[in-house]
């Protein structure tokens, strides 16, 4: 349209069809008066569509729109470019969202998996630990029957030897009783040794 409004004579045209379609014809009284409002508004109104002609106004106004619309064409091109890398940048964070949860389920799985060995192993130090346990409880047990046993032997003997030396003593003479005394230590000290 505005391409239209550059040619003058094309200009011409929609002027006079303006005119035509005026309502100035339904006026009553002459048409070109300066008492009929329409013809004055008709006038003014080709004045100021000269005066916008003459100054260029309609190739202004298309400078502006065409600027307008390769503005609005450099923006649609950056809002697809952002797209499109908003677009990368999501399928790569999706891909490093796979990434990692493919790691954390490794790392469950080697979590699990030492958990297990760590159990496993754990069981098996318990039953060594027991086993050994069992054998220094058994050895103590040993030791402590075989010290109570020669402890019970010591007592003995010293109980035989201050009875048989009483009962010695009492019914031998001094000399009768130095001598079985000796007789009696020195068979007791070769069976205890």
């Amino acid at each position: 349209m505005l391409h239209i409004l550059k040619n003058k004579s094309t200009g011409a045209l929609v002027l006079a069809m303006s005119v035509m379609a005026s309502p100035a014809f339904a006026a009553s009284g002459p048409f070109v008066s300066l008492h009929n409002t329409n013809f004055v508004v008709l006038i003014a109104f080709i004045i100021f569509v000269g005066i916008l002609l003459y100054y260029g106004v309609p190739g202004m106004v298309g400078k502006m729109l065409d600027q307008r619309s390769d503005t609005i064409r450099a923006e649609l091109e950056e809002a697809r470019g952002l797209r499109e890398e908003a677009q990368a940048l999501l399928a790569s964070f999706e891909r490093k969202q796979k990434d990692v949860q493919a790691q954390a389920d490794r790392i469950v799985a080697n979590a699990k998996e030492e958990t297990q060995a760590a159990a496993v192993q754990a069981k098996a130090d318990i039953a060594v630990s027991v086993e050994r346990r069992l054998v220094a409880a058994g050895e103590q047990i040993a030791s402590a029957q075989a010290s109570a046993v020669k402890e019970v032997r010591d007592t003995a003997i010293t109980v035989a030897v201050e009875a048989a030396r009483t009962v010695v003593g009492e019914q031998m003479v001094a000399d009768q009783s130095d001598r079985l005394v000796s007789e009696a230590i020195a068979t007791v000290a070769e069976k205890l040794h």
